[in-house]
């Protein structure tokens, strides 16, 4: 079932151009997502309720190296990946390379972006794009002292 939800970039395309044909409001966000806690699990719950269909993307390994730091990430994309798809808010869940999601975002033509709430409205990668297909561009609140590197900070200074 989880591998049903994980699909390539170009099978994504397909599905994504069908659902829309149908009517269906589809939804993009993306993400490290290294290691799944509560704040995401929130996070993509509340992305859902803008459309019908949620579309995760997760930054390849390599990616989040560039965006986190070489000692990142903890978590394996495949894994990653994985475990968002196990989650009921997601309908699909990408991997893509490339430091920002703008390429993939371009692809997928999504109706509706969004990022949370600690991104600044006018920075958020790829929003130009769809408010220019007529899209909207949203963010969400952020469950606070929920995160991946506040997470880290506990173990390492608990363990």
């Amino acid at each position: 079932m989880l591998k049903d939800k994980i699909k390539s970039r170009v099978g994504l395309e397909r599905i994504v151009s069908g659902l829309k044909r149908r009517g269906r409001r589809i939804v993009f966000t993306n993400g490290c997502f290294d290691l799944l806690h509560f704040g995401h699990a929130r996070y993509l719950e509340q992305a859902k309720r803008f459309g019908d269909i949620l579309i995760v993307g997760v930054n390849s390994d390599s990616s989040v190296r560039k965006i986190k730091g070489k000692k990142r990430p903890i978590v394996k994309e495949r894994d990653r990946a994985s475990l968002i798809a196990a989650l009921e808010s997601v309908d699909f869940v990408t991997i893509f390379s490339e430091p920002t999601p703008l390429r993939l975002i371009q692809r997928l033509k999504p109706d509706v972006l969004i990022k949370g709430a600690d991104w600044n409205k006018k920075g958020i990668v790829g929003e130009e794009f769809v408010k220019g297909r007529g899209g909207r561009v949203a963010t969400v609140k952020l469950e606070r002292g929920r995160s991946t590197t506040g997470l880290i900070g506990k173990i390492a200074k608990t363990f």
